[in-house]
């Protein structure tokens, strides 16, 4: 295995890759320099090497093995030659704007996502178009090819993105039923942020004497960038986000958002709402990209809505804040993200949107950034109102310094003696007139409300779980392990069992009874637990976040500790934890004893 370390040489993307396409499409999006996991992955790549690549998302990894793949890629062939498997819509959606950005000098090429949770007739239309590239979840992959209409038998390129996750979100089986469906002379590239025994077996099996490139994360954020945060439902967003823009003092502010049609649509969006604002994504050619910058260097254009890959490589220092609209999935993209501002030695300010369910999400960029985004509120109508009424009477007293008051003075007193008009009412029906007929003053009952679910849980904090259930005894033959991780991380059963099976070789019958809490889970395991296992799960993690296996320590029935709030483990018998994967949650109320 290769680390990477400081080259002296800092190898060019020209110096990596021969197709100047290629080069020329990464100079659009902003790409300067290659990354420690690029410049180590792309030569392997290209001269036909399997790969192992230990690398945190947010590393530069996509590009790491999709630049290869598009250098092999023949358009001439309408068949699908690579396929990349990734855990969520979210990464497979990520990965195929990346694959689109990369090839835009490309002509013919067609990269289509294929995933759970959304229609077909989109997807669809994409493969029956031929699909040089497919980029999907496992089991909307089999569901494909269960339906005959995806043929993986002509691809030569195969992708396993983020295959620690796959397993612990339970799709072994999915994923080795794919493999089995490829050429056995295809060319693997596995990446994983780690290397559990799961991992290294389907290694074994599945590539051939691969190279093995591992690269570490360094998350760190400016120290003068503040960094908030503010709990909104999804559908108030862009209130919020109006709200936000009427009543902090900002100069230029740069919106992230997920896709490329969000920026389109946000972005127009902002300019009904009176801001000069542009989207910037990657359709965008070089001249397009460059005058918007420059716009927003300039003054003319106050708000750029981006996606990640857009704003690689964007510097201006005008920008002073930077607003995660959606929040991005890794820590290091919002590393990447809020670097934009806080510029040349200025201060900045970042703002995380977080919706009631991304709440774990949060808790995964402070752990990782070890800096905390403070809370902050929405604003309200009062303070928006405020606001106006203050810029109001400013533009009033920037006016009376124009010449051109005792020209309208005249027209108004003219107008008031002809009709008999107060003078006051006559300016205030110029001002209505001025503000072509919106709403002047927002209502109080607009504000944007949170459920009393999500106020509780903000209020409560760090103050602990409701009021526990009644214990009952732990089962012979098991004890109560207490992990750091509960509801606040979005801990489930099934994410549980994954990572304890995955990474201490447990079999679905060693679990009991699984609790989950506000923050942290308890679950019934074997006494003693099977040798090595303590050990391995000492650096397991769930969330992101390490589980700190430990013996519970909390009150105890005859037997050990209990207590269920609500999450109960799986019945017990036979087979792999992941054995029920993309069939919903197991729903045994509890598990039997086991028999002494």
């Amino acid at each position: 295995m290769t680390d990477s370390a400081p080259n002296d040489a800092h190898p060019t993307f020209a110096d990596l890759l021969s197709d100047e396409r290629l080069v020329r499409a990464l100079a659009d999006v902003g790409y300067e320099s290659p990354s420690p996991i690029q410049a180590e992955a792309i030569p392997p790549l290209l001269d036909g090497h399997d790969i192992i690549g230990m690398a945190q998302t947010g590393t530069g990894k996509t590009a790491a093995f999709a630049l290869p793949i598009l250098s092999g890629i023949d358009v001439t062939r309408p068949e699908t030659q690579a396929l990349v498997l990734a855990p969520t819509r979210e990464l497979a959606l990520q990965v195929a704007e990346a694959f689109a950005s990369y090839a835009k000098h490309l002509p013919g090429l067609n990269v289509v996502p294929v995933y759970g949770g959304a229609g077909y007739t989109e997807q669809l239309a994409g493969l029956r178009k031929g699909a040089h590239v497919v980029v999907g979840t496992p089991g909307r992959v089999i569901d494909h090819l269960e339906r005959g209409r995806l043929d993986l038998t002509t691809i030569s390129n195969l992708v396993l993105d983020e295959a620690d996750e796959m397993l612990k979100m339970g799709f072994a089986d999915d994923v080795e039923r794919i493999l089995r469906d490829t050429p056995s002379t295809k060319q693997v590239a596995l990446f994983s942020a780690t290397m559990p025994s799961t991992i290294r077996r389907l290694a074994n099996q599945y590539l051939t004497d691969p190279v093995e490139v591992k690269v570490q994360s360094q998350t760190v954020t400016a120290k003068n960038v503040r960094q908030r945060w503010l709990l909104v439902p999804h559908f108030r967003k862009l209130d919020a986000l109006s709200r936000f823009l009427e009543v902090e003092p900002h100069e230029g502010v740069i919106v992230f958002v997920r896709t490329k049609s969000a920026t389109e649509e946000l972005a127009e969006q902002l300019r009904v709402l009176g801001h000069t604002a542009q989207a910037i994504n990657g359709d965008l050619v070089q001249a397009q990209r460059e005058r918007a910058v420059n716009a927003l260097k300039n003054g003319s254009l106050d708000i750029l809505v981006a996606t990640d890959v857009a704003a690689r490589g964007l510097d201006v220092d005008r920008v002073s804040h930077v607003v995660n609209y959606d929040i991005p999935h890794d820590p290091e993209a919002y590393v990447h993200r809020i670097g934009r501002t806080g510029r040349a030695g200025r201060s900045g300010d970042a703002i995380l949107f977080v919706t009631p369910r991304e709440r774990r999400l949060l808790s995964v960029i402070e752990r990782t950034t070890g800096q905390p985004v403070t809370p902050m509120d929405i604003p309200t109508a009062e303070q928006v109102n405020a606001r106006r009424v203050e810029l109001f009477e400013e533009a009033i007293t920037d006016a009376l310094a124009s010449r051109d008051v005792h020209l309208f003075r005249g027209m108004v007193g003219k107008y008031a003696e002809a009709t008999g008009v107060d003078p006051l009412d006559v300016a205030a029906a110029l001002a209505v007139r001025a503000h072509d007929g919106r709403t002047f003053l927002l209502d109080a009952k607009d504000d944007i409300q949170l459920s009393e679910r999500d106020r509780r849980d903000r209020e409560r904090g760090e103050r602990g779980d409701r009021p526990e259930r009644p214990q009952r005894p732990t089962p012979d033959g098991m004890a109560v392990y207490r992990l750091a991780v509960g509801k606040r991380q979005r801990a489930t059963p099934k994410s549980i069992m994954g990572a304890l099976a995955n990474e201490g070789g447990l079999g679905r019958s060693d679990f009991g009874n699984i609790s989950i809490r506000f923050d942290h889970s308890l679950v019934e395991l074997p006494d003693p637990l099977p040798n090595g296992a303590e050990n391995a799960l000492s650096r397991t993690r769930i969330g992101g976040e390490l589980i700190h296996l430990e013996r519970d320590r909390g009150p105890r029935g005859s037997g050990g500790s209990g207590g269920r709030s609500g999450s109960s483990g799986p019945r017990r018998g036979g087979g792999r934890p992941w054995d029920n994967a993309g069939k919903g949650p197991v729903r045994s109320a509890r598990a039997p004893r086991r028999k002494g």
